[in-house]
């Protein structure tokens, strides 16, 4: 299991580089998403929280312009949004009457409440009545009209249309009241061009003739007209006839309002049919000079009424308003009915994802749920009115989710950049990266076999760049390392012909000493057994470790004792004095091969002749076991270093300088070594406390008795 997890974390590793890349450019467009919505959220809890005090600010804003006067006018006036302007009819102001005979507070009273009706070239017109029926019955008509100067009409003269004149006309309950006015002036003031001119409209009843002869004024008809003495036009001369702003006041007398009041049953005021009725001024110029005001004319623009309240409305807020219940009904009086109700209209037509709503819906923020309602209480004269104003927070879903749809294609643009970024990296380097380390892995499983450089090649992965610089680099590394190789084996070939040819040259005069030392006694056959098996070992050979390795030995049984006897007799021949074997008499039997055992300890005796102190002794000593026979040779000299003990039985290692020279290849104890191997046993060097010991261990043989 534990080799099976390394060689996963092995092969996870050589994918670590592209992982790194790859997983880099991932966490930055995960990061870029997270930031987006993180400030979506930020986005979501400040527009609610924003809206939540634009909600307050609403509902106080129109809670103060309905209670004043204007407001108030609206309130008591409630109209529908697709009622003509014109024809006018009266409006019920929030005073009990008006003070037509003074300028100053009747257009006070009328642009106070806002109840002017605005027209074309500097007419207004305001018609209303008073919120005390015990006022009188009349309709107050007040505005505005340009015109040159006012012509006023002559005392005694019986036609009326040689002067400035108002024609009124009122309808209601099916009855049509008509009055005919002409300006009469007052006395004129010192400076008429800077003070301007006064007078009054006297009223008649309209006949529909120009002879009034005999006709009389009426006396609750009363009408007063204020021309101002500065030109409309600034660059008229000041004694140009130019035309000048004039403003008026009318109490119009009506019958049938008037009797309404002296009935027995209580009077209903205002009067449920004031939205029916229908009142007309027109200014007359004299003569057939046509009119100079109409009413009527087209192009009226209409006061303040409550359905422009909506255009305060946020999409989703509503605005109710109902008159409060009288003071005595109870509280399960019915609900009066809605005077109006008004809804925010979402007038944007911005395009949003449904992706991007469902997203921000389910963002959370603080107190997102919490309903809005806010209501308070507005006074008039004529009672009290409730004004309730509900939110709705998911507009800030609507409005968020436009403005994120808007925006959404920086971040879509962001993410194309860190993809176009990965690409180009993806295909210009890691792509390149894998190539060479897939190659390299290849590399590494058929570089010991034979021909495992020659489909090796990175010329394709060639280039200016780093990466093409360190392709090329290792493309020419490999190709020395192929032309080297390739010498290599041409010499091995070459080694392997002379290993032959010498081989065969020695091989005859061994077979010669053989014939020569036929006697099995004769000690000197041993020593030509040796040399032909090593001969037969190297012959055919590309180099002496792999022949050695690649050996085979007949391992039998020898008896170790007289074995290590016979080493230390003849050591003197090979020219290795003072080798004393010490150990107990009595056979030892062990698994090995004889000429093979014998190179072990020679080469073994030679290494502890060359490192000893000169004079001292070779000592051989034999110790067993039940399972093991174990032979140790020591020498008294220098220690071998710590490093070194294990490093002297590799092929080639030797503590001489110039070992080559001298004849010494550095291969004697890697012979012993894998001799000791072949045969089953083992072999180890060790620092004892005057010299160094190699020890030695072989199987014994169990005799059964």
């Amino acid at each position: 299991m534990n080799a099976k997890l390394k060689t996963t974390l092995i092969w996870l590793a050589s994918f670590r580089l592209r992982a790194l890349f790859r997983g880099a450019f991932l966490l930055l467009a995960l990061a870029t998403l997270v930031m987006a919505v993180y400030v979506l959220q930020e986005e979501k809890q400040r527009s609610y929280d924003n809206y939540q005090q634009s909600f307050d600010k609403t509902k106080q804003q129109i809670a103060a312009q309905l209670r004043h006067p204007t407001g108030q006018l609206a309130l008591l006036n409630p109209s529908e949004e697709l009622t003509p302007t014109t024809p006018l009819h009266p409006v019920l102001l929030p005073f009990s009457a008006i003070d037509f005979d003074d300028q100053n507070k009747v257009r006070n009273a009328v642009e106070m409440t806002g109840c002017l009706v605005q027209y074309p070239h500097y007419g207004s017109l305001c018609v209303a009545i008073g919120n005390n029926p015990w006022a009188g019955g009349f309709i107050y008509a007040a505005g505005t009209f340009a015109s040159p100067a006012l012509v006023p009409h002559s005392m005694g003269d019986k036609y009326l249309d040689q002067a400035h004149r108002l024609r009124v006309e009122v309808n209601l309950r099916g009855r049509t009241y008509r009055w005919i006015a002409p300006f009469e002036a007052l006395q004129d003031p010192a400076n008429a061009q800077r003070e301007g001119l006064r007078g009054r409209f006297t009223g008649y009843v309209d006949i529909g003739s120009r002879d009034y002869t005999g006709a009389r004024t009426l006396r609750d008809f009363r009408g007063w007209v204020w021309q101002g003495g500065d030109c409309l036009d600034s660059a008229a001369l000041p004694d140009q006839d130019c035309e000048k702003k004039s403003f008026f006041s009318l109490r119009l007398p009506v019958e049938v309002l008037r009797d309404a009041l002296f009935q027995k049953e209580k009077p209903v005021w205002p009067p449920q049919d004031l939205a029916q009725m229908r009142v007309r001024v027109e200014v007359l110029a004299p003569g057939d000079a046509g009119v100079v005001f109409d009413s009527n004319a087209e192009g009226a623009l209409p006061p303040f009424a409550l359905a422009d309240l909506r255009t305060q409305l946020l999409p989703g807020e509503t605005l109710r308003i109902r008159k409060t219940n009288a003071p005595g009904n109870g509280p399960k009086a019915p609900m009066p009915p809605e005077i109006i109700s008004l809804r925010g209209i979402d007038a944007s037509e911005a395009h949003s994802s449904s992706l991007l709503t469902r997203l921000i819906r389910h963002l959370p923020v603080d107190s997102y749920d919490a309903p809005l309602v806010a209501q308070d209480e507005i006074a008039t004269p004529l009672g009290n009115y409730t004004l309730e104003l509900q939110g709705d927070a998911r507009s800030v879903n609507r409005s968020l989710s436009a403005v994120a749809t808007r925006l959404s294609w920086f971040v879509g643009a962001m993410l194309l950049a860190i993809a176009l970024a990965w690409l180009v990296i993806e295909v210009g380097i890691i792509r390149r990266i894998a190539r060479l380390s897939r190659r390299s892995r290849d590399l590494s499983k058929t570089v010991k076999t034979t021909g495992g450089l020659e489909h090796f090649d990175l010329a394709d992965l060639r280039g200016n760049d780093e990466l093409g610089i360190l392709a090329n680099g290792l493309n020419d590394l490999l190709r020395r390392v192929k032309e080297d190789a390739e010498r290599e084996r041409i010499r091995a070939e070459q080694e392997k012909d002379m290993w032959h040819a010498v081989g065969h040259e020695i091989m005859s005069p061994l077979q010669s000493l053989m014939a020569l030392h036929r006697n099995d006694q004769d000690p000197s056959l041993r020593y030509v057994h040796r040399m032909q098996q090593a001969v037969r070992i190297l012959y055919g050979s590309a180099s002496p470790s792999e022949a050695f390795q690649t050996s085979t030995l007949a391992v039998q049984t020898v008896d170790l004792h007289r074995f290590l006897q016979t080493v230390a007799a003849n050591s003197a021949s090979v020219n290795i004095a003072n080798v004393r074997y010490t150990s107990a008499s009595g056979p030892v039997l062990v698994r090995a091969e004889e000429y093979a055992l014998e190179d072990v300890v020679t080469h073994v005796l030679h290494n502890a002749n060359r490192c000893r102190t000169p004079g001292s002794a070779i000592t051989l000593d034999l110790h067993t076991t039940e399972t093991e026979a174990t032979v140790t040779i020591h020498n008294t000299g220098p220690h071998i270093a710590p490093d070194m003990l294990s490093k002297i039985f590799e092929y080639g290692v030797s503590d001489q300088p110039e070992s080559g020279a001298n004849g010494n290849r550095g291969q004697g104890l890697f012979v012993a070594k894998t001799y000791m191997a072949k045969m089953g046993g083992t072999i180890v060097a060790r620092n004892e406390g005057d010299g160094v010991s190699l020890v030695m261990g072989l199987q014994r043989v169990v005799v059964m008795g």
